[in-house]
C-alpha cells in the first residue's frame, strides 16, 4: 500500500494533479494536506490511511463534475485491491475520500481528521486564503462572474453557518477562529 512501491500509479497521480484546469486542486493541495496529517499523525487510528486518502481524495477532478470523490475513491479502492489490501482497508479509504464531497462529519475520528485537513485552507493566514480563492475561480473561469459569486457566497455561508467548520479540537483550536474571519470577510467582498 506504498505508492513509492508503485511507480505507475504514484507518477498518474502527479499527473492528474498537474492538468492545466488545476489551480487550486493540485500537488500543492496535497503537499500542504500531508503536512497537516503530520502534525496529527500520533493521535489518529489508522494515519497510514489517512494519507492514502489525501493522495486520492482530488485524483479524479473536473471542475464541472459531481462525481469527481466518487471516481476518486473508485480509483483508489481499485488499486488498493490489485495491491492486495483487505476490503476493510480499501473501504475505509474510499469513506474518507466521499466524506470530502460534503465536508459533513463523519463518526470516525479519522474521517473527521480527514475533513479538518481538506478544510484546514479556510484557517490559513489571509494572504494564503485569499491566494486559495483566486485559484478557485480560476478553476471555475468559464462561470460567469455574477454567477460565481452568488454560487460561492452561498457554499463559503453553508461554513460559516455551521456550529463548528472542524470537527476535531486540534483543528479547531489552531484555525476556527481565522477562517470565520477570512469567511465573513470573503462574503463581504463577494457583495
Amino acid at each position: 500500500m506504498d505508492l513509492n512501491v508503485d511507480g505507475k500509479t504514484y507518477n498518474t497521480l502527479i499527473r492528474a494533479h498537474a492538468e492545466p484546469h488545476r489551480f487550486y486542486h493540485t500537488l500543492d493541495h496535497i503537499a500542504a494536506c500531508l503536512r497537516r496529517l503530520d502534525s496529527v499523525r500520533d493521535i489518529t487510528e489508522r494515519p497510514d490511511e489517512i494519507e492514502m486518502a489525501l493522495w486520492f481524495h482530488d485524483a479524479v477532478y473536473a471542475p464541472f463534475s459531481a462525481t469527481n470523490e466518487e471516481d476518486s475513491a473508485e480509483w483508489a479502492a481499485d488499486w488498493l485491491q490489485a495491491c492486495g489490501a483487505e476490503k476493510p482497508v480499501f473501504s475505509r479509504i474510499a469513506d474518507l475520500i466521499l466524506a470530502t464531497k460534503s465536508h459533513k462529519a463523519p463518526e470516525g475520528t479519522d474521517g473527521q481528521f480527514m475533513l479538518d485537513i481538506d478544510l484546514s485552507i479556510l484557517g490559513t493566514p489571509s494572504d494564503i486564503y485569499d491566494e486559495f480563492e483566486l485559484n478557485i475561480r480560476r478553476e471555475y473561469k468559464r462561470v460567469p462572474g455574477f454567477i460565481f459569486r452568488k454560487k460561492r457566497k452561498a457554499i463559503l455561508q453553508g461554513f460559516l453557518d455551521r456550529d463548528r467548520l472542524y470537527n476535531t479540537g486540534y483543528f479547531f483550536d489552531k484555525l476556527e477562529s481565522n477562517a470565520r474571519i477570512n469567511l465573513i470577510r470573503t462574503i463581504s467582498n463577494l457583495g
